[in-house]
């Protein structure tokens, strides 16, 4: 099993930060599927103020562009998407069309340290 951290922002406004909140407590069950679909195992997204951290954890043959192309067939994810890019915010070093990026790990304790 692998493990990705991601980070996104969402626009600093209350209304937006609760209705992405508000969504994330009813995902829909084909988003969900799609997810599982993809190799996707295990998800969480924490926030703190509008900054966004996301945990996958995906089996050992995912891919982003794998991901991607399934997500470009799927119109509901499509839908999913265009309503949650109405809430989020890329971060300022992040190319035209990216979202979620990846975070790099700088530390990890390890057993017995």
């Amino acid at each position: 099993m692998k493990r990705y951290c991601l980070a996104l922002d969402l626009k600093e406004d209350e209304n937006a930060i609760k209705a992405y909140d508000d969504y994330h407590t009813k995902v829909w069950p084909e988003i969900k599927d799609s997810l599982k679909e993809a190799g996707i195992l295990d998800m969480e997204i924490y926030r703190t103020h509008n900054r966004l951290f996301m945990i996958l954890k995906v089996t050992l043959d995912f891919s982003f562009e794998k991901k991607a192309a399934l997500d470009g067939a799927n119109p509901k994810v499509r839908e999913w998407e265009t309503l949650m890019s109405q809430f989020q915010k890329p971060l300022h070093w992040s190319k035209p069309g990216e979202k979620w990026l990846l975070m790099e790990r700088v530390f990890k304790l390890e057993p017995g340290e």
